[in-house]
């Protein structure tokens, strides 16, 4: 699988808050979250972002309130990863449990600009500036991780994994 989207550049500490304003926690549909994502960190982000661009960001994204909504709000916006010199570790983990893509990588949140066009193979460990040609190398997804992943997230995967328990069950 390779990724390719634009980037969006945002600074260090961004919290759930800016990223799925608590206003919008009353919502329980993906779309309508999506149409606020990010509005309190750049108000017209939600109008100008595409399916498949990358949100780029310093260090400590996704501080603040343990909230799904963030993750959720980013995923259904059509983001395809986020980038970041770090995360708080809840959205880290609220990220994989969501479905969404993320990667840590303090060079690439240096070396990327807002704009840039940038390509991703999540197999291989690789981001790549496609206008620079600057390659970052990032940790590969663990297997579980990417179960989660293909799956659509931690729900889905449960899902998922009861099924198949239920259909070895029908055949013994």
């Amino acid at each position: 699988m390779v990724l390719e989207g634009r980037a969006w550049k945002f600074g260090d500490d961004v919290n759930t808050d800016e990223i799925i304003p608590a206003r919008y926690l009353n919502l329980t549909d993906p779309v309508k979250l999506a149409e606020h994502v990010m509005e309190d960190a750049d108000p017209e982000f939600p109008k100008k972002v595409k399916r498949g661009d990358v949100i780029i960001a310093g260090k400590n994204f996704g501080c603040g309130s343990s909230r799904e909504h963030a993750p959720i709000a980013i995923k259904a916006a059509g983001v395809s990863c986020v980038i970041a010199a770090s995360f708080a570790r809840i959205f880290f983990r609220n990220s994989f449990n969501m479905g969404l893509l993320i990667f840590e990588s303090p060079l690439a949140a240096q070396g990327i600009r807002e704009g840039d066009m940038v390509e991703i193979r999540p197999e291989e460990g690789l981001i790549r500036n496609i206008g620079t040609g600057e390659t970052f190398e990032v940790a590969r997804i663990p297997e579980f991780m990417q179960e989660l992943l293909d799956n659509g997230g931690l729900i889905e995967h449960i899902k998922k994994r009861q099924i198949q328990g239920s259909e070895d069950r029908d055949e013994k």
